[in-house]
């Protein structure tokens, strides 16, 4: 019943969504980053941009006029977030198996030592943690374990938005 009532109202849906990543953007970056000092990794700052694309494509989609728009918005956010659960999937198998010698990233003074400076300055922005460190935990599930989970809820709440508007559409 309150979930049927909530998916008879696309725009809010994608409103909250908006909000939730904007939310745990903040999370990630003021706190985890800032304040517990974790340095992102290359698969960390890939699921961030993906969480950020989300969140713009639902704002977008919450802004739009018509179903028409919200639709295209909401299948771009599906996608998305499909490439972000797949991110922190491949994440998790690595956290869960980590290869014996290789990392997926340099840490900040060993690349501006390795490289010269027009090359370290971009290899800062991809991220400088390594990738199968868990370095967080809540409830027992890293970072990529619930960057996994979010994506994936995401996806099955646009999806049922985008199911439920598609089938008023056609009772209309």
């Amino acid at each position: 019943m309150v979930i049927a009532s909530l998916l008879a109202h696309p725009r809010r849906v994608f409103g909250a969504i908006a909000l939730i990543c904007a939310a745990m953007l903040a999370f990630g970056i003021l706190y985890l980053q800032n304040v517990v000092g974790l340095e992102p990794c290359p698969m960390c700052i890939v699921q961030r941009y993906a969480l950020i694309i989300v969140g713009v494509f639902c704002a977008l989609a919450a802004f739009s006029k018509g179903p028409g728009g919200w639709r295209l918005w909401g299948l771009l956010a599906v996608a998305m977030s499909g490439f972000g659960a797949f991110t922190a999937a491949r994440q998790s198998w690595l956290q869960w198996n980590p290869p014996p010698f290789a990392t997926c990233g340099r840490d900040l003074y060993g690349m501006i030592e390795s490289f010269p400076l027009q090359r370290a300055i971009p290899m800062i922005f991809k991220g400088g943690g390594d990738c199968t460190a868990v370095d967080w935990t809540f409830l027992g599930g890293s970072i990529a374990n619930w960057s996994f989970v979010w994506f994936v809820i995401f996806a099955l709440v646009i999806l049922a938005v985008l199911l439920r508007g598609g089938r008023a559409a056609v009772r209309a």
